[in-house]
């Protein structure tokens, strides 16, 4: 019947998820609202990746949390564009004469990655967390911030600084349901030249959807209890620390 109300059965369950399911249709396409709001995420996940990390502001904010005086490194990426074109040249720092060993036992590397909003949104949080979670377990390094930069690069950052342990903080590439995503990589022994079969990664992080910071903060600080116990990260750990890590 014309005009006829039908319950929509997919209404309840898409208050559980941030994906894109039941969407109904409109003849044979779907719904305008649904289009215009995949256009919506679509032109906020290409923004978050293009938009550049303002390091200035970032590095007094990180400066607030209490671990010293943050330092600025680059890749050798010469701009935004170079780096999503040559993703070898942002894991390659430009010049890291700014670092220098120190008695720390761990780093924690601030990237801008793939998702820069992640790290203006969440980057400080997580920081704040992470030295929570380590208490005075460690002896943790002045905070780098990393810009134009792949994982890769905290290996180049932990064996300057000659750390036990890196940990790196980065923006995640962008989806059509989250553009302001982190991920923590750690990795043991850090050097140029090793895989990410060496990391353990912990991603999802943006609350309040996804993964919180306080929850991300545990699950590191039990792997950087584990690899020092185990004398490595990676898939060795997974497969014989036998930690029980929470979300």
């Amino acid at each position: 019947m014309s005009g006829e109300v039908v319950d929509d059965p997919w209404s309840s369950l898409r208050t559980t998820t941030q994906a894109r399911i039941g969407l109904g249709r409109a003849g044979n396409a779907l719904p305008t609202t649904r289009v215009l709001e995949f256009a919506a995420a679509h032109a906020a996940a290409r923004d978050a990746v293009h938009e550049p990390l303002d390091a200035d502001a970032f590095l007094t904010e990180v400066g607030g949390v209490g671990l010293g005086a943050p330092v600025h490194v680059r890749s050798r990426a010469g701009s935004r564009s170079e780096y999503l074109r040559r993703p070898d040249l942002g894991r390659q720092p430009d010049d890291l004469t700014g670092l220098a060993p120190g008695d720390h036992d761990l780093a924690i590397v601030l990237a801008d990655g793939l998702s820069p909003r992640a790290l203006v949104d969440h980057g400080v949080g997580m920081l704040a967390a992470l030295v929570q979670a380590f208490g005075e377990r460690y002896r943790i390094a002045p905070p780098v911030v990393a810009t134009q930069a792949r994982v890769a690069l905290g290996d180049h950052v932990g064996e300057a600084l000659g750390v036990t342990t890196v940990i790196v903080v980065i923006g995640e590439r962008p989806g059509l349901s989250v553009a302001d995503s982190l991920g923590l990589y750690l990795t043991h022994a850090p050097r140029p030249g090793r895989s990410d079969a060496d990391r353990n990664c912990i991603s999802n992080v943006h609350p309040p959807e996804g993964l919180g910071y306080a929850t991300a903060a545990r699950t590191a600080a039990a792997l950087v209890a584990g690899a020092r116990e185990l004398g490595a990260s990676g898939v060795r750990l997974k497969d014989q620390g036998g930690l029980e890590l929470e979300g």
